[in-house]
């Protein structure tokens, strides 16, 4: 379970992240599913991202920092992808 949990906090804070971004830019947000959606894809697409370029550790354990960055990580990730995808549909819908 140790294994998933930063995955799963990820995928729960890009779906925050996401929604927040809709409600802090409504021209992009795209109702409160489809910005779930896109938190939830950036959230995990940001975890992955920040494994890779070696900001987050997969071994560190859950101490305070891990899980912030954890949360931060996954957050802005959401966020960003709902806002890029916010942007092809009103590109594409026009």
């Amino acid at each position: 379970m140790e294994d998933y949990l930063p995955l799963i906090i990820h995928l729960i804070s890009g779906a925050l992240g996401g929604n927040l971004a809709g409600r802090l830019i409504p021209n992009y947000s795209m109702g409160v599913a489809g910005n779930s959606v896109a938190g939830v894809l950036g959230g995990g697409i940001g975890g992955w991202i920040l494994g890779m370029l070696g900001l987050e550790s997969p071994d560190s354990g859950l101490d305070l920092f891990a899980v912030l960055g954890h949360i931060v990580g996954g957050a802005l990730g959401g966020g960003l992808i709902m806002v890029v995808l916010g942007t092809l549909k009103k590109a594409f819908v026009k």
